[in-house]
């Protein structure tokens, strides 16, 4: 059985994504299946390469007992060859995404976040860098829900 290769996808790569990734790991471990599928994040961005996530998405994912272990990278021409699912956090960078110069051959595999989300209400994952606390925990909610059905998804339709 190969790995199904999941890459979350935001601006910078140190806020949403991260912490969609390390919600997905999380529930992937705790099911057993991190031999049948693989999770990484990156930003259609450059401005945070190397960088750790934001310290308020570290402390939050903390404080809701999920770690966060991740350097920022930017998104790349192989990230489309490679991955089977590329979801972005918001129409922005859905579209940066698009803007790759083989997107259009893997168009099928490139999707929203919150298509996942069963509370979904718009499309975005909210950008909570310029908010505070508050919006530091509606991300959660909203990953921690959407990661919980995108898993459901893999399992039923993959393995």
């Amino acid at each position: 059985m190969t790995k199904v290769k999941v890459l979350f996808v935001c601006l910078g790569n140190i806020c949403r994504s991260p912490l969609a990734e390390a919600l997905f790991k999380h529930k992937v471990e705790s099911k057993g299946l991190h031999m049948h599928i693989e999770a990484d994040s990156c930003g259609t961005s450059d401005y945070h390469i190397g960088q750790e996530p934001d310290d308020r998405t570290m402390i939050n994912a903390l404080k809701n007992g999920i770690s966060i272990s991740h350097r920022g990278r930017q998104l790349t021409t192989h990230d489309l060859e490679h991955f089977d699912f590329i979801l972005a956090m918001d129409r922005s960078n859905y579209q940066n995404i698009l803007r790759l110069p083989n997107a259009a051959r893997h168009e099928h595999k490139i999707a929203l976040m919150r298509m996942y989300d069963p509370q979904r209400t718009h499309d975005d994952v909210p950008d909570p860098y310029y908010g505070g606390e508050r919006g530091f925990q509606e991300v959660f909610e909203i990953l921690n829900r959407s990661t919980e059905s995108l898993l459901v998804h893999l399992e039923k339709n993959h393995f």
